[in-house]
């Protein structure tokens, strides 16, 4: 392992204690549903992470490469919160990627590059992993979706019918129908 400088090292556990943050941050769209104590980024983001290497597994892609992603895709969060659906037809805001540069602009150059290449392989969307991640996204809020309702709360299911609506790859699609028809305790047995 290379040794960093003091201020590269710094800056690096500057962003691990910035996106710490996001196990603080609740998911906004499911205070609008009413859901009291929603998920936070923290903890969409770990099994976005999970299903993405899933999902890459299923698909022939590579697991690691789309692991990665799920797990950066919404670590600009720490910084923008979690603008909801509703909000973001207001909000203007930077790209994700220049949001992802500042918050790595004094983290190691590696960590930097490391970073900042999968959040732009993420959002231009163009490899099946980016693809695959993506999908992800959405099956987790589809799962939360569910669970939420599952618990009683009835306000979810446009969540569950829009995030239905915008899976594209044929494994993502076959899990959710098949999720969509299980009572979420299987698992169990």
């Amino acid at each position: 392992m290379k040794n960093m400088l003091d201020d590269e090292a710094a800056g690096t556990a500057a962003l691990l204690f910035e996106v710490g943050t996001l196990k603080l941050t609740p998911r906004t769209g499911w205070l609008h549903a009413q859901v009291r104590h929603p998920e936070s980024i923290a903890e969409h983001s770990h099994r976005v992470s999970l299903i993405s290497a899933i999902l890459a597994a299923l698909e022939g892609a590579d697991p690691g490469r789309a692991a990665l992603m799920g797990t950066l895709h919404d670590t600009q969060e720490s910084r923008l919160g979690d603008i909801s659906h509703v909000g973001k037809a207001y909000v203007k805001t930077v790209k994700n990627e220049q949001v992802t540069a500042d918050q790595t602009s004094t983290a190691a150059p590696v960590v930097a590059t490391m970073i900042g290449d999968a959040v732009a392989e993420y959002e231009a969307q163009e490899t099946p992993e980016s693809r695959v991640a993506k999908d992800a996204d959405k099956l987790e809020c589809l799962l939360q979706a569910l669970e939420y309702q599952r618990a009683g709360n009835q306000n979810v299911q446009a969540w569950v019918d829009s995030s239905r609506a915008a899976l594209k790859t044929a494994a993502a699609l076959q899990i959710a129908d098949a999720a969509m028809n299980m009572t979420g305790l299987e698992w169990r047995q």
